[in-house]
């Protein structure tokens, strides 16, 4: 088929791979009739989904405790609050992160601190050192869309200045870093069963932890302060009681992720594929280049990025591949987090509230676009490929093909 002709298919990643697994997952909760994780018809026999979605997936991420949530925003929020990270705290994070990111430090009144990113699209280790202050609890390390960050020399300057490290997988369930998988490289890491994750339930997420105090904590806080005799069988309570929120998963969510979660593997070796088919193609084209990865072994493969020399090379890129019906994008949703009118007026959903109050004018240096001129360069001058469960061999020899063809018509010198 003519390459400008094929038609432009929706990539898809676990949404695309609902099927008959979940759905037997899903109608056996409904035959229970015990839709809340903690109390069934029977008094005698707790439902049991959500623990064995947790048990699967500790055992596939390979960590000692996992605690399934709401969201994946609502994961953010539990994991802070069982690091104990709170008013007048700090919290370095991207200023190249979605939005969960800056709001759940927001919303438990700790200071968002933005860190420049580096060519990988994820934070640069250095930034730790120069933001870290006497206020800094935490770094918050985004996996960006399927590449791990460098977790070793982030590993190195978080904890040598005493700070705790939280890994937020949102975006990279199924990813790894030097043989392990991201989220066990931390304290405390997050996931999100988002409609547009790798694995999906429509909503829910996942808190993992190695750490039995920060895994009692954080069920606390997950089922208002509640430590229920699930989890007293899995590690006896040994801290006080304190209020919490409620961020707790039903079991009907469970079902559908636990059945996604079965087929990650399958879904990551098919991007994977679909993505090297692409860049052993492309790789050698002059004038580009693509997004570094601390460790390319362990890359999902659900997204290709291409840097060009500036940011009208990479519109000019984008607009002809999109002529020839490749899915491709400028930005992917994500946009830095101080061009976000919530950073812009410094607002939360009370003035009390906001960890910005009494930082004039406003907004302040590190909350502005000429304060990050590396996430800015950086962001302006790639196009992102999305790839995923409904591609086919073909659509990647089609993308590989059309690459080819917008370079030869853009650089036919090179």
């Amino acid at each position: 088929m003519n390459a400008e002709l094929r038609p432009r298919p929706v990539p898809g990643l676990g949404l695309a791979a609902i099927g008959a697994e979940e759905e037997a997952l899903v109608l056996e909760v409904l035959r229970s009739k015990a839709l809340f994780r903690y109390a069934g018809l029977d008094p005698a026999v707790p439902p049991a989904m959500t623990a064995r979605l947790e048990k699967e997936f500790r055992e596939a991420i390979g960590t000692d405790y996992a605690l399934a949530v709401s969201s994946g925003t609502g994961a953010l929020e539990v994991a802070m609050a069982a690091a104990g990270i709170g008013p007048g705290d700090e919290v370095i994070v991207t200023a190249w992160s979605w939005i969960a990111c800056f709001t759940a430090i927001v919303r438990v009144g700790a200071r968002p601190v933005l860190a420049e990113i580096d060519d990988t699209l994820n934070l640069d280790p250095s930034e730790i050192a120069r933001l870290t202050t006497p206020r800094t609890r935490a770094v918050l390390v985004i996996h960006y869309q399927g590449v791990p960050a460098d977790m070793e020399r982030i590993q190195l300057e978080a904890h040598r200045r005493g700070l705790f490290v939280i890994e937020d997988c949102a975006q990279s369930i199924g990813s790894s870093y030097r043989g392990r998988n991201v989220g066990t490289w931390s304290d405390i890491a997050t996931f999100s069963f988002q409609a547009n994750k790798t694995m999906t339930s429509g909503e829910g997420g996942m808190v993992v932890t190695r750490d039995g105090w920060l895994y009692e904590r954080a069920v606390r806080f997950h089922d208002l302060g509640n430590y229920r005799p699930y989890h007293v069988a899995t590690r006896p309570a040994t801290s006080e009681a304190f209020a919490g929120g409620q961020f707790r998963m039903s079991e009907l969510t469970a079902a559908v992720a636990l059945g996604q979660l079965r087929k990650l593997e399958t879904l990551r070796a098919h991007c994977r594929a679909l993505h090297e088919r692409i860049t052993t193609r492309v790789a050698s084209l002059r004038g580009l280049t693509l997004r570094r990865s601390p460790d390319p072994a362990g890359n999902f493969g659900f997204e290709l990025y291409l840097f060009l020399a500036d940011a009208a090379q990479a519109t000019a890129f984008r607009e002809k591949l999109d002529a020839r019906n490749v899915n491709c994008g400028q930005r992917t949703g994500t946009y830095p987090q101080y061009h976000r009118d919530y950073v812009k007026n410094g607002r939360a959903h009370a003035p009390g509230a906001s960890p910005f109050r009494g930082l004039e004018p406003w907004p302040a240096p590190g909350y502005r676009s000429e304060d990050f001129p590396r996430t800015e360069q950086l962001t302006r001058r790639f196009v992102a490929i999305p790839l995923g469960w409904l591609y086919t061999i073909e659509d990647a020899d089609h993308i590989a093909a059309s690459i080819s063809a917008v370079h030869q018509e853009l650089f036919p010198a090179l």
